[in-house]
């Protein structure tokens, strides 16, 4: 009964890291990414964002749920699982210790983050292209940014590896091997998509 519990509770942890999560992260780098076009262009994209109805509504239950199961189930994992050599060899365990680091980086920036922006909002603050550039003129902070943007997309496109292989969609090797190449895509084109909206609000 406890394995299978722990069995479907992985399952959870593994699509909730792609749909929603995987996707709000997607969109939220290209929201972001407004930013290059200018003040005016990023204020109208997060402003229309905001607007959504039910906004809150479906930020609780498509963002923050999910990302407070992914992120203690996640924890869970960290510290009761060790690297398994003899299936995955030295690549696929560096990349699962990374998966490991990655995840407790993004535990600590995304309370951060959201305490500095959807917390702010909640007492009154705007949150806009200003709020940003104040946040990023401190070097500390936009070295965190980076890391935490970094451990992000890191975290997203290794995620999908593992959630191909835990769903079954990628059993053969070769099918596994080719979904190493797509996840470095995907860690790239998100990688260059925030670090080009950060770098956007420091120019």
């Amino acid at each position: 009964m406890a394995e299978n519990r722990e069995f479907m509770n992985r399952r959870l942890h593994s699509l909730l890291g792609v749909i929603p999560i995987g996707v709000f992260l997607t969109q939220h780098l290209i929201i972001n990414h407004f930013a290059t076009q200018g003040e005016a262009a990023f204020n109208s994209a997060a402003g229309f964002m905001g607007n959504l109805p039910f906004v809150i509504f479906l930020e609780f239950i498509l963002i923050y749920i999910p990302i407070l199961f992914h992120a203690i189930y996640g924890l869970f994992i960290v510290f009761q699982t060790k690297n398994n050599t003899k299936r995955y060899g030295y690549f696929r365990n560096q990349m699962f210790l990374l998966q490991r680091i990655t995840g407790v980086i993004l535990v600590v920036f995304i309370a951060w983050h959201v305490w500095e922006t959807r917390v702010q909002a909640a007492l009154g603050a705007e949150v806009n292209y200003d709020m940003m550039v104040d946040i990023l003129s401190s070097p500390f902070m936009l070295i965190f940014y980076i890391i935490g943007v970094i451990s992000a997309t890191f975290h997203f496109a290794n995620g999908l590896w593992s959630f191909f292989v835990s769903w079954g969609l990628t059993v053969s090797p070769r099918s596994q091997h080719i979904m190493t190449y797509v996840s470095i895509v995907v860690f790239v084109v998100l990688s260059i998509i925030g670090m080009r909206a950060l770098f956007a609000f420091v120019s």
